[in-house]
């Protein structure tokens, strides 16, 4: 098992020797579609590009005025949270933020402070919800990037709108797309990690539940019992906590922050942490992924990791320490061996 765990590691080391990047590169406008799927899509690289969407009435247009006066009535979908953390592991739990009907222009007054609310209030609904519930808006940007599409050879999947507080956090995780990210105020902060770096970034496996609101405002877990436990990564990267997750150390993240009429591409598979700036617009097209030899390759990656994992969950040491049987955690069981 040792020996599977060092060639895992050799894997994620070569990946940084031989293409990966020691930081997030610049573009400096829209590529050529058949360059940008050779240099980034292929080889799995996230970039900033700049200049790509300057002719987007919505840099100039979305101010709180205007989108009071173009959606201020329209219902949307809101993310409400106790602390900022919607979809994210809080104790032995995945915990889902409340769901909540709310017009666009009390979200706004909430974000600028003119009413005051308990909790923390995220416009992050990602099943298309810019086409899905603000069709008004479309008109002000592209349905799709018409570069990538041709890259790709298709047409975005969802093209999701993005509103929040600063509080509001996303926790690490990955997605099966090729990720387009535009900001159009604010800034976008960035913790990115390769796929390669699967074997340093730990999983758990959690009872899935919800926040619910009380009547008193505070905050209650609810659990949805009904459902399966949920694979979630534990481990939060703006303070690591390397004692339980000693493997972390050998993960090496890219940092970087996307400014407002920036886009950046973030590879399918890539491990990702955002935080933003208050009032932070965004809007990102998915494009879904090939399942080719990439995706099948890391599907191995992670069916080693895992195995890796579970033969240390087993091991139990002359000093009395065993492994949590749901997480690559550590546990004091020196009374019970």
């Amino acid at each position: 098992m040792e020996s599977v765990r060092k060639r895992l590691a050799e894997c994620s080391q070569e990946a940084h020797d031989l293409y990966l990047n020691q930081s997030v590169p610049y573009l400096d406008g829209p590529p050529d579609p058949l360059l940008f799927y050779r240099d980034w899509i292929g080889p799995n690289k996230p970039c900033i590009i700049r200049n790509a969407f300057n002719h987007w009435p919505a840099l100039s247009r979305w101010t709180p005025d205007y989108l009071r006066e173009k959606v201020g009535s329209k219902v949307i979908s809101v993310a409400v949270t106790p602390n900022g953390y919607a979809d994210a592991v809080n104790g032995d739990r995945f915990v889902m933020p409340e769901e909540r009907q709310m017009c666009f222009s009390s979200v706004l007054d909430v974000i600028e402070g003119k009413v005051q609310r308990s909790g923390v209030f995220y416009v992050q609904k990602q099943c298309s919800n810019l086409l899905q519930e603000l069709p008004e808006l479309t008109d002000d940007l592209e349905p799709h990037v018409s570069w990538m599409s041709a890259a790709l050879g298709k047409l975005p999947d969802a093209v999701n709108f993005w509103l929040g507080e600063a509080n509001a956090i996303t926790s690490m995780h990955k997605d099966h797309y090729e990720n387009l990210y535009c900001v159009i105020s604010g800034e976008k902060h960035f913790i990115l990690l390769p796929p390669t770096d699967r074997p340093f970034i730990p999983y758990g496996s959690y009872q899935p539940a919800v926040y619910h609101q009380r009547d008193d405002g505070e905050f209650e877990v609810v659990d949805q019992s009904d459902s399966e436990k949920v694979p979630w990564i534990p481990l939060d990267p703006l303070d690591p906590d390397l004692q339980r997750f000693p493997q972390y150390r050998q993960a090496r993240p890219l940092c970087c922050t996307v400014k407002a009429g920036e886009m950046l591409f973030l590879p399918s598979l890539w491990f990702h942490h955002v935080r933003q700036s208050h009032g932070c617009i965004a809007v990102n097209f998915w494009y879904d992924m090939e399942y080719d030899i990439k995706y099948n390759y890391f599907q191995l990656l992670e069916a080693l990791c895992d195995v890796t994992a579970a033969g240390a969950k087993v091991c139990v040491n002359q000093s009395g320490l065993r492994i949590n049987s749901d997480i690559s955690d550590v546990d004091d069981v020196s009374s019970s061996v």
